[in-house]
């Protein structure tokens, strides 16, 4: 075990994170067909499309569409779904014998182990504490929602870039955060909301700056919002309306209305209650605690981070439509640093890895199942 305030070597981290990354894979695989075999062997369910579908099912199908064929194939509703990771996918399926469903996984798969060394870099600067960065890790691969980034979602490709922004925005590394950000802002609508770790870090220890600093450090704020404005820009010509692709997503049957986020967590009490809607338990439960996480991270963390968590955690509540809530805290890094950080005794640490897996384990079933929306 690496003890003292010297960086981790290679192996150490190499160590760290390939084991939680491929058992968190033949969790979710497994899961997938164990779950195939009880529909198929049930005559009397009909077999869910997601189940067939399995690695690319709900937003991968249109992922593996854009990636093979661009935005023609899936029309102007396809627009909500950014470019980056589809033409990630892409170039991928130059590859001999990879076809655009294939590279899909591929890059969310690749995107997945990459995240994994760099939020334990992360991890390991803000805090020296090997098992802390170890700890992060499991939780990352390891929190139910976390069997989407083993499918063809972005979400693995955004998180390791909102990573990287991260670790070089504590860094004071404006050109790297810079570059991460914008590519993070191509990647996922909710990536722009990188700017607000950017400009907290980037306020800090202001008075003695150069003209240079400061025209580095207005790039990293800034540079989320480039890479979301840009799409923004090129899917205009095809709509007539620069927001197209964040409005299609106000359709009900979707994220629905901006609402307030009080009234919305009331709303999810009551369906709670009264069991109008299969998943409000579950939403309730992230509510709860990505709140309590939160307040770790307001006593605990820099400020950055808990700018960063409360924004994303107001946007998702703002939804009138809450599923896909547990997906959107989980690509916010600064909850899974929260959660690691709480975590600290041995006891703590194996009950909630044990939770999380077989929470995963649930979530995966009923998203192959069709009964959550990931």
């Amino acid at each position: 075990m690496h003890t003292g305030w010297s960086s981790p070597s290679a192996r150490e981290v190499a160590r760290a994170v390939l084991l939680p990354w491929v058992l968190s894979r033949f969790i979710v695989i497994a899961t997938l067909g164990v779950t195939r075999e009880v529909v198929r062997d049930l005559s009397t369910l009909t077999d869910p499309i997601q189940v067939g579908q399995g690695l690319r099912a709900w937003d991968a199908a249109f992922y593996a569409d854009i990636a093979g064929r661009g935005y023609d194939a899936v029309g102007t509703d396809g627009l909500r779904f950014f470019p980056l990771f589809p033409l990630m996918a892409r170039v991928v399926a130059v590859i001999p014998g990879v076809d655009a469903g294939l590279a899909i996984v591929l890059v969310a798969n690749a995107s997945a182990l990459a995240l994994g060394f760099v939020l334990y870099r992360l991890a390991w600067h803000e805090r020296h504490d090997e098992r802390f960065a170890r700890r992060a890790v499991w939780l990352v691969y390891l929190v139910p929602p976390a069997f989407v980034l083993v499918m063809g979602y972005a979400e693995a490709t955004l998180m390791l870039l909102g990573a990287i922004t991260l670790l070089a925005l504590r860094r004071q590394q404006w050109w790297l955060a810079a570059g991460a950000g914008v590519l993070a802002g191509g990647c996922r609508p909710v990536g722009l909301l990188l700017a607000v770790p950017a400009f907290v870090e980037a306020i800090q220890h202001r008075r003695a700056m150069t003209s240079r600093e400061v025209t580095a450090r207005v790039f990293a704020v800034g540079a989320p919002l480039a890479g979301c404005f840009a799409y923004l820009s090129w899917a205009a010509d095809r709509t007539d309306d620069f927001f197209a692709p964040l409005r299609i997503q106000e359709d009900p049957t979707r994220r629905g209305s901006m609402r307030f986020p009080v009234t919305n967590i009331t709303d999810v009490y009551r369906d709670f209650a009264t069991g109008d809607h299969d998943t409000a338990g579950l939403h309730l439960l992230t509510v709860v605690v990505c709140i309590a996480l939160v307040v770790v991270l307001a006593r605990r963390w820099p400020a950055s981070y808990t700018a960063y968590a409360g924004v994303a955690l107001a946007v998702g509540l703002s939804a009138r439509n809450l599923d896909s809530l547990e997906r959107y805290c989980l690509s916010t890094l600064p909850f899974v640093l929260a959660l690691a950080d709480v975590a600290d005794t041995d006891g703590r640490e194996r009950t909630l890895l044990v939770l999380c897996a077989s929470g995963m384990v649930a979530a995966a079933v009923l998203a192959f199942t069709g009964s959550l929306v990931p």
